[in-house]
C-alpha cells in the first residue's frame, strides 16, 4: 500500500526557504512519541479512542498544573486549565465566543500574520497597536483605545505574543508587562496571550508570562487568558495545546457548542503528551530543541551581520523561531522578492504581518535548516538586497 504523507512546507529546488515557520523534520521525536503512544494505549485502553471530557484529560491537565507551578510560581487549579487542539483553533474559538458586532480586537503591528487572517475570517478587522524594540508600546495603548471608542467600537480583546514574538523575535520589556495587565483591568479588556515559544529560550529563561503577572494585579486574573502549545516544543502534528484562564472563562470555553459536540479536540494526542510529561521524556526533547535552535539562531544572525548592507539591521532573539530584518526606507519586501528568489532564498514580507501594510521588514525562520544552510541563506539575502538597492 502506498502511504503518502506530504508536509505543509513546500521546499523548492535550489531555494533556501526561510519563509516557513516549521521545524526540521530530523529533530522531531518520532521514537519518543511512538513509545509514549504504546504506553498510553496500555494505560488507557479503548478510552484513548473515545470522546474525551470537554476540559481535556485530567492526566494532562494535572501534569501541566504541576509543571506550571514549578516553573512559573503560580499553581493553577484544574478548573483553570483546558486542553485545546492548538493555539490558532483556541483563538478562533475564543474570538467567536467573546466578540460581538461592534467589538474591536487589538493586535500588535506587526503581529502574527495567520492570527490576523483568522480574525478577518470571523469578520473582525484587527486594530493595530504600535510596536517597537521593547515590544508592544503599552504607553500608546490608551490612545489607541480612545480612537477605537471614538469610532463607536468597544475594545474587547487584545491578542499579543509578548515572549519571542512572531514575527520579530522580540520580547515585551519587563516594566511593560505588569503595566499592560494593569491597563487591561482599568480598560476592562481581555488579553489573549499567545505563549507558544515559552519553552524555546536560548540565553536566559523566558520572562514571566502575563498570565503569571496577572495574579499580582488586583482583578488581573479575570483579564488574561494564556494560550500554550506543544507544536513548537514537541511536534506540530500532534495538534495539542492548552489554555490557562479564570475558571469562568475556562468553563465557557469547555461548554461551547463545538467542544460540547466533540469533547476534547485532541483526546488521543493529549494522552500521549501526558505520558511524555509524566515520564520526563518531554524535558529531554525540549533541551534537544534548545541546543539545535540556539546554534541555528547564532548562525543566521552572524551570517546576516556579515552579509546585510548598510541601512539594514536584524534582531537577535532570545528564543523562538524567527529573526526580523529591517530594510532601508526606500526598499520594500515586495520589490526585494523579485531579486531574492532568483538568488535562491525566500522570506515572508512585512506587509503580511502589518495591519497598516508596512512592508519594510522580513521574517526569517531558522528552525528548518542547519547552520551551514542558514549562513548561505544570509549570504544570498544580502546579495539580493544589494542588487535591489543598486537598481533603484
Amino acid at each position: 500500500m502506498a502511504f503518502i504523507v506530504a508536509p505543509q512546507a513546500v521546499v523548492r529546488p535550489g531555494i533556501i526557504e526561510l519563509r516557513w515557520g516549521t521545524p526540521d523534520l530530523s529533530l522531531l521525536p518520532v521514537e519518543e512519541v511512538g513509545a509514549a503512544a504504546q504506553e498510553m494505549l496500555r494505560l488507557a485502553g479503548p478510552l484513548a479512542l473515545d470522546y474525551g471530557t470537554n476540559e481535556g484529560p485530567e492526566a494532562l491537565r494535572a501534569a501541566l498544573a504541576a509543571r506550571i507551578a514549578r516553573r512559573e510560581g503560580r499553581p493553577p487549579g484544574l478548573d483553570e486549565i483546558a486542553i485545546t487542539d492548538g493555539i490558532s483553533p483556541a483563538l478562533h474559538q475564543l474570538a467567536g465566543l467573546l466578540v460581538r458586532p461592534g467589538d474591536a480586537v487589538l493586535v500588535e503591528d506587526p503581529g502574527y500574520s495567520l492570527a490576523l487572517g483568522l480574525l478577518r475570517d470571523l469578520g473582525i478587522e484587527p486594530v493595530g497597536v504600535p510596536f517597537d524594540a521593547d515590544g508592544l508600546d503599552v504607553e500608546r495603548l490608551p490612545g489607541v483605545l480612545s480612537g477605537v471608542r471614538e469610532r463607536g467600537l468597544r475594545p474587547r480583546l487584545l491578542y499579543t505574543i509578548p515572549t519571542f514574538h512572531n514575527p520579530t523575535g522580540r520580547s515585551l520589556a519587563g516594566e511593560r508587562r505588569r503595566r499592560l495587565v494593569e491597563l487591561a483591568v482599568e480598560e476592562d479588556l481581555l488579553i489573549v496571550e499567545d505563549d507558544v515559544y515559552r519553552e524555546l529560550w536560548y540565553d536566559v529563561a523566558s520572562p514571566p508570562s502575563l498570565w503569571r503577572l496577572a495574579a499580582d494585579v488586583d482583578g488581573g486574573t479575570d483579564h488574561v487568558v494564556r494560550l500554550g502549545s506543544f507544536s513548537k516544543s514537541l511536534a506540530p502534528g500532534l495538534r495539542c495545546g492548552f489554555l490557562t484562564g479564570s475558571p469562568a472563562l475556562v468553563r465557557r470555553y469547555a461548554d461551547s457548542g463545538l467542544i460540547d459536540s466533540a469533547g476534547c479536540l485532541s483526546q488521543f494526542t493529549s494522552l500521549i503528551v501526558a505520558v511524555l510529561l509524566h515520564d520526563g521524556a518531554y524535558d529531554g526533547i525540549v533541551e534537544r530543541f534548545r541546543q539545535a535552535y540556539r546554534e541555528r539562531r547564532d548562525a543566521l544572525v552572524a551570517g546576516l551581520k556579515g552579509a546585510l548592507p548598510e541601512g539594514c539591521s536584524c534582531t537577535e532573539p532570545g528564543g523562538g523561531y524567527f529573526v526580523w530584518v529591517s530594510l532601508p526606507p526606500d526598499l520594500t519586501a515586495a520589490r526585494l522578492r523579485s531579486f531574492a528568489e532568483p538568488a535562491g532564498v525566500s522570506f515572508v514580507g512585512g506587509a503580511a504581518f502589518s495591519v497598516s501594510r508596512a512592508d519594510h521588514g522580513l521574517r526569517l525562520c531558522f528552525a528548518m535548516y542547519g547552520p551551514e544552510e542558514l549562513t548561505e541563506g544570509a549570504v544570498r539575502l544580502g546579495r539580493a538586497i544589494r542588487l535591489a538597492l543598486e537598481e533603484r
